[in-house]
């Protein structure tokens, strides 16, 4: 099983960026997707999740209506589209696949990919 981070890089506050995650070894449709991250010195957090079909989503407090995750199953793709990006975003992102129960627990996630550095600056 492999998960394939990636799309970070540098942007100017106020920027886009998009991350895919890409799987492989695995029936993408059995699993809910999450997106977590982790700032320097800080411990990982929920961002986003998934579910198996792409028809629930759930997002932290701090990227709701900011963030948008999304899937195509086909492609064993998931995707976060984040916009407004501010310094505070400032992490790498990582994406794992889980079967829960908790979207947002670390605990629900088996898989996990490598990791894609963002960084918000100006």
């Amino acid at each position: 099983v492999q998960l394939q981070a990636s799309g970070g890089g540098l942007v100017q506050p106020g920027g886009a960026l998009r991350l895919s995650c890409a799987a492989s070894g695995l029936s993408l449709d059995d699993y809910a997707i999450v997106w977590f991250r982790q700032a320097p010195g800080k411990e990982r957090e929920f961002v986003a999740a998934v579910n198996w079909n792409g028809d629930y989503t759930q997002y932290d407090d701090s990227v709701k209506g900011r963030f948008v995750i999304s899937r195509d199953n086909a492609k064993k793709m998931v995707y976060l589209q984040m916009n407004s990006l501010t310094p505070e975003d400032t992490a790498v992102y990582y994406c794992a696949a889980g079967q829960g129960p908790k979207y947002s627990s670390i605990r629900s996630y088996g898989f996990w990919g490598q990791g894609t550095l963002v960084t918000v600056s100006s």
